[in-house]
């Protein structure tokens, strides 16, 4: 009878500890995408939710709430809060933060039953032989901190992906800001040379009729006329389709951006005036070279590379298996302890790490490889800036040329020396200078945001930053549910 019930507690405890261990153990719960559901989510946001709000406020102390414009600030902060590739990097980020806990882990120890005949036969008393061995695995020379270490370089290099993925956000946002101005520029000029040559078709109508002027001039003015009502045409659709480039560059439905004013102001007049010494040679320049957020990110790349061959190194010597076992065999109690590792006889991990070192070397390829392209985009838009700053000089000299005509015209005009077709065609003559000239300020702007994309230094809103912004802030909700009928959305 005891011999039964020694068999009945050995099946117990076996059964316990298995029961315990599933206790502590994580269940899984399904959470299919519902795509009616984030459809209509992302087509309710606006820019009037109130977690927006408070994102806004959060970064910007200067910002009020309920503020009818939205300038190129508010909008790229608009565009953290809601564009999906700033979900996708933030969520990437706290992957790899938790690859820190995953890599700092002990390994588990691993428990053995070896049970002999009738260990749960209760009918009759037979010979037992039952044994339990927990095995322990103490890892050498280092190979956890080497571990961690990379993880550690994994979550800095994802963290400032993050930051980057910021600026690109943040150039979408400007680049459309910029094409809309441009567009919205081009067509009040557009608008003022078809009211001047309106007025030209119109006097050269009347003197035809009078036999003052010749069908052919009138015929001229008329193409005229219809190639200003068409490039007035296609600057309202270059207008439409850069408040539709806006709105999904913020992440928005187009009719968000329509419920709004859009601020342009800032390149009328930037803040900032680009300082060409210090980007060609200055504390600009060295900046961008060393803090730019993507070669900080691939320095951390880097250093996890390094990890990653530190741990390669460290798989050189074997791991310590430890143990301590107990069996009970025809009615005698053992105890035994066991000592495993493996023999690196056939092998000693060389192949991974010559792979590991490929990979350093790799990494430290791309990260000069970086730094050349940065010097590369600097120099080009440096170059670019100044021919555009060049061309818009010449064309403010050619404005003013033509404006000290046309007052000259004027003159004339008062005094009668002249028709009133004169005084038309000096003015078309200034719209069409004008034109060129506002089309040399447009490249000298686009320049401008090619110095901030090398540069990451913001120029049209200076003075803000939004490398870090979009981490932790208070108003952003951490986590989108797909699940949910009003995910990505503003609140019922």
């Amino acid at each position: 009878m005891d011999e039964k019930k020694r068999r009945l507690a050995a099946a117990t405890i076996a059964i316990g500890v298995a029961g315990s261990l599933l206790a502590g153990c994580a269940s899984y719960t399904p959470k299919p995408i519902v795509p009616t559901n984030t459809a209509a989510a992302l087509e309710r946001r606006t820019l009037d939710e109130p977690r927006l709000s408070q994102f806004i406020a959060a970064a910007s102390p200067t910002y009020v709430g309920g503020a009818r414009t939205w300038d190129i600030s508010t909008l790229t902060l608009a565009a953290l809060y809601y564009h999906p590739e700033i979900e996708i990097s933030r969520n990437r980020l706290a992957l790899a933060r938790v690859g820190i806990v995953t890599a700092g882990q002990i390994p588990n120890p691993t428990m053995t039953l070896a049970p002999g005949s009738g260990l749960l036969a209760v009918e009759a008393p037979s010979t037992l032989a039952l044994g339990f061995l927990i095995s322990f695995v103490i890892e050498t020379f280092g190979k956890r901190e080497a571990r961690v270490e990379q993880a550690r370089n994994v979550a800095e290099a994802t963290r400032q992906d993050l930051a980057t993925a910021a600026w690109q956000v943040r150039g979408g946002v400007r680049t459309a800001l910029l094409d809309l101005w441009a567009s919205e520029g081009r067509l009040r000029l557009a608008q003022k040379r078809r009211i001047l040559q309106d007025q030209i078709v119109t006097l050269l109508e009347r003197r035809f009729t009078a036999g003052e002027a010749s069908a052919l001039d009138v015929a001229r003015e008329r193409i005229n006329l219809s190639q200003s009502t068409l490039a007035a045409r296609e600057s309202e659709r270059q207008a439409g389709e850069a408040r539709a480039r806006l709105a999904a560059a913020v992440g928005v439905p187009l009719r968000a951006i329509d419920q709004v004013r859009v601020g342009l102001g800032a390149f009328d007049s930037p803040p900032e005036t680009p300082d060409i010494n210090d980007m060609s040679d200055g504390s600009l320049r060295r900046r961008a070279l060393l803090e730019r957020a993507d070669v900080l990110g691939m320095l951390a790349e880097y250093e996890a590379a390094q990890a990653a061959l530190r741990l390669e190194v460290a798989k050189q010597f074997p791991n310590i298996n430890v143990g301590p076992g107990y069996a009970f065999d025809r009615g005698d109690h053992l105890y035994n302890f066991e000592l495993s590792f493996d023999l690196p006889i056939f092998n000693q991990n060389q192949g991974q790490i010559t792979e590991a070192e490929a990979r350093r070397k790799e990494s430290a390829a791309k990260f000069v490889a970086l730094q050349a392209k940065i010097i590369g985009d600097i120099d080009l838009a440096i170059a670019s800036y100044r021919g555009a700053a060049r061309t818009l000089a010449t064309a403010n000299i050619l404005l003013q040329s033509q404006t000290r005509r046309r007052q000259q015209i004027d003159r004339a005009f008062q005094m009668g020396e002249v028709d009133r077709l004169a005084p038309l065609t000096a003015d078309l003559e200034q719209e069409v200078v004008q034109l060129a000239r506002y089309e040399a300020l447009v490249q000298q702007r686009e320049a401008m945001a090619l110095l901030e994309d090398a540069l990451q230094h913001s120029m049209f809103d200076a003075g803000t930053s939004y490398i870090h912004l979009p981490e932790k802030l208070p108003g952003r909700p951490d986590t989108v549910d797909a699940t949910s009928p009003v995910a990505a959305g503003p609140p019922q």
